[in-house]
């Protein structure tokens, strides 16, 4: 395999290398880069999507050197660095890569960037491929990429990279693999505990228990602690991200006694890290990943199905040393999806929208590219937030937003304070939006959970409150303020609105005010509506600040929420009211309204009949009337529609010519261009008539090009018979030319537009208009369809010309003179 690597590596800049676990890539690749020549001193950095692979990658490259990681080996990952200037790889976690590449797009001192375990799909490792293939391609050809897996589609991914692809067997042994069926009415705890004892009994080695995570692992450690459960001298140990380094480094390493183990891991454990020993896998099927959660506006983790590809990946592990054996306790019958879904397609994209205005294009290159849908929504939200301007360049605000490395809302929020204590609120509100819900019993007030928060730090837990939930918030909290370099203590008490003032800085789209006509329910900032619950603990605010959200069809129901003063609110957000004229298109009156309101944001705070509009803003409104409506709603002839179809084909037939797209999706995109001056002074939709209409499609338009439409595509054809015949244009189609065959007469070769390039399809016509043949090789059927048509209409129309000869005969568009 490295051989064949580095030979690849020597002639093309890119490689996809497929090789199964325990092959070595994690481990040799790097050291075997380190010998390239085109390496020249340039440092590798390869990257891992976990910090616990990550750091175990790196101890084990550096002990296979005879040195302690941050020499020749090192690693980054979050809050943790061990490199130093005589590092030369450099194991890095998926979001210090994004940083390091944004902060010096040229990536000095880097000669390889390698992606291990691509096929994990994490946004940020797509949006970190994204980006060096962008680097290498502008200003870095020298760079090489490899992206490395066991599990990835390595052909689709080689024709997205234009890379060579390489495959190694590399080492692994035969595993057993059979579903473990859990009996009727079993507890998933109880099935895990019988499938682990009966491996125990049968197979030798050490046991790998794949579990969804920490919570569950928390509940496997109960039960396999009760009395009876396993024997004493086995081990059984915990390995999952939040460990603390000896944790992690006592999951991946023998047992100093000796001790058979068994050790309960998330995904963490599916790649990357190697456990010696582990000759049987006890796999749930189940993994947390991020799916975008509408209720809070966040990715949050879920417990999902894993796909067939991470099934066939952990079972691997049981392979490594010797023959193994993995249990799968969900049903035979039990389909997978072949594939992990990629990241990018079920998160939330604010983030990603952020680093790409950062970069300054978002014209990346992804193997997936994100969905637009998604992503006008994140630049809207970040709009609100002020991090990027209405041309959805980034701000200044938006570049400290993005160097703390947090989702952009929670960012806003913790940059908003400019008190010490309100910036060490900001974190526990933080803590407490990211977390699980502490409270055990329902309620829609978020003031209740942190004021559970308070008294957890005092040594008081409300009944109503998870103490292992609060200690977590309180750890998260903590963490923050770290990160802030925020030495003030968090309050311990605080009005309620206070809450509410530094979350709208997080939620500005969810800013509600509350309908003067119906006390339980919001308009929001987004122009939504939302409703409270019927026993809901901040009913009779007249604002709040909505944190989570359930939505419904017609109003969202709302989860958690904060009162927000509003002198606050004019005070912070200033640019967001609005008071003067508006005009609107009234659907149901097909008319114009012009009212004088004042607004924050979408929310009507306050409206009144306003005198005759203003006609900038008629015409505007009359604009986005067309948005709403159509492009029917205009008035259009056939003349005009032929004339548009016309501008159609040629821009199909003719590309050099530049012609616009006039198709419906970017002429209702564009319409402020070249529709809204059409409506200057009018106050009506109807007002528009068709000559005005077709002005303002045509004025994009200069003299000559509008002449060399008329003369590529012409509305009309002169014929034989001296007549001029409509052509109908259609996109996609031929133009049409109905003639009466009488009329074409000694025309040989069927008619030629767009400078003699698209023949003409002829629907030849009897002398009663009927169809008689439709070609677009005149020629042809003069020669041979003809001589049948002839004698079957001879009789039919015997006062038309029917002459042997068509070649010779005269054109004619009337019928023979009576009695001839």
């Amino acid at each position: 395999m490295l051989p064949g690597l580095l030979r690849s590596l020597d002639e093309h800049p890119r490689l996809v290398l497929e090789a199964p676990p325990g092959a070595g890539k994690t481990t040799q690749v790097p050291l075997a880069l380190l010998e390239a020549p085109w390496r020249g001193d340039g440092r590798i950095l390869m990257l891992e999507p976990r910090r616990v692979a990550a750091r175990a990658a790196a101890g084990f490259m550096a002990r296979q050197l005879g040195q302690a990681p941050g020499e020749t080996v090192g690693y980054r990952i979050r809050f943790e660095s061990k490199v130093s200037a005589r590092t030369r790889i450099e194991v890095v976690t998926e979001g210090i890569l994004t940083r390091m590449v944004q902060d010096d797009p040229t990536l000095e001192g880097v000669a390889a960037i390698v992606f291990d375990e691509f096929h994990e799909r994490h946004l940020a490792g797509d949006l970190g491929l994204a980006l060096a293939l962008d680097v290498q391609s502008q200003l870095r050809p020298d760079l090489r990429i490899v992206l490395m897996s066991a599990t990835l589609d390595g052909e689709a991914l080689a024709r997205f990279l234009d890379a060579p692809r390489l495959t190694s067997a590399g080492r692994s042994f035969p595993v057993t693999v059979a579903h473990f069926p859990a009996r009727r009415e079993e507890s998933t705890t109880a099935q895990l505990r019988r499938c682990i004892t009966e491996a125990l009994e049968k197979h030798p080695g050490d046991l790998l228990v794949f579990l969804p995570g920490q919570r569950e692992i928390a509940q496997a450690l109960a039960a396999l602690g009760a009395e009876g459960a396993i024997a004493s001298d086995i081990q059984v140990l915990p390995l999952h991200g939040d460990l603390s380094v000896d944790q992690q480094t006592a999951a991946l390493s023998p047992d100093p006694q000796g001790r058979r183990r068994i050790v309960l891991a998330t995904n963490v454990a599916e790649s990357s890290v190697t456990l010696p020993g582990v000759r049987v896998v006890i796999d749930l099927g189940k993994a947390r990943e991020p799916r975008y959660d509408p209720n809070s506006g966040f990715s949050r983790l879920e417990t999902v199905a894993i796909s067939q590809a991470s099934a066939d990946q952990r079972a691997g592990r049981a392979g490594r040393v010797a023959e193994g054996w993995a249990y799968r306790l969900w049903p035979q019958s039990q389909r997978l999806e072949p594939m992990r879904t990629p990241e990018i397609a079920q998160v939330e994209l604010a983030g990603l929208a952020l680093e790409l205005a950062a970069w300054g294009s978002d014209a990346l290159r992804f193997p997936d590219p994100p969905p637009s849908g998604a992503m006008a929504a994140a630049r809207e939200l970040l709009q609100r937030l002020g991090a990027l301007d209405t041309d959805a360049r980034i701000t200044p605000f938006g570049r400290r937003l993005l160097a703390l490395g947090t989702h952009p809302r929670m960012a806003a929020m913790l940059h908003a304070p400019t008190l010490p204590g309100d910036t060490a609120l900001a974190c526990d509100l933080a803590a407490l939006v990211e977390a699980r819900d502490p409270l055990r019993e329902r309620s829609d007030a978020l003031a209740e959970r942190w004021q559970a928060l308070a008294a957890f730090r005092s040594g008081r837990t409300p009944g109503q409150a998870n103490r292992g939930a609060l200690a977590a918030i309180d750890a998260a909290a903590r963490q923050w303020r770290r990160r802030l370099r925020c030495e003030a203590p968090p309050p311990a008490d605080v009005p309620a609105h206070h809450l509410g003032d530094l979350l709208a800085h997080a939620f500005p789209d969810r800013i509600a005010r509350q309908h003067p006509a119906d006390p339980r329910r919001y308009q929001l900032a987004n122009g939504r509506m939302a409703r409270l619950f019927d026993d809901s603990v901040v009913f009779g605010e007249p604002w709040l600040v909505v944190t989570e959200l359930r939505f419904e069809s017609r109003d969202s129901l709302v989860l958690r929420a904060a009162p927000v003063d509003e002198a606050r609110l004019q005070r912070d957000f200033p640019e967001r009211f609005f008071e003067g004229d508006v005009v609107r298109w009234d659907a149901e009156a097909r008319a114009l309204l012009s009212r004088r309101e004042r607004r924050f944001d979408r929310i009507t705070l306050e409206s009144k009949p306003a005198g005759r509009p203003d006609p900038a803003l008629a015409a505007q409104a009359l604009t986005d009337a067309v948005g709403e409506l159509g492009l029917d709603a205009l008035p259009w002839t056939d003349a005009l529609r032929q004339w548009r179809e016309r501008v159609r084909c040629l821009r199909e037939w003719l590309p050099d010519l530049g012609l616009p797209d006039l198709s419906d999706e970017t002429l209702l995109a564009t319409r402020a261009r070249w529709l809204q001056p059409a409506f200057d002074g009018k106050t009506r939709l109807d007002a528009l008539d068709e000559q005005t209409l077709g002005e303002a499609l045509r004025s994009g338009l200069d003299w000559s090009l509008r002449q060399r439409i008329d003369t590529l595509a012409p509305r009309r054809i002169s014929v034989p018979s001296g007549q001029e015949r409509p052509v109908t244009y259609a996109l996609g189609s031929a133009p049409v030319l109905a003639v009466k065959l009488q009329e074409l007469f000694g025309l040989a070769d069927t008619p030629r537009v767009a400078d003699g390039r698209v023949p003409v399809l002829l629907h030849l016509l009897s002398p009663g208009g009927k169809p008689l043949q439709v070609t677009q090789d005149l020629r042809s059927f003069w020669l041979n369809t003809y001589p049948e048509v002839r004698k079957e209409m001879k009789g039919r129309y015997p006062r038309h010309p029917w002459p042997e000869d068509p070649w010779t005969a005269t054109a004619t568009h009337r019928a023979k003179p009576r009695g001839s």
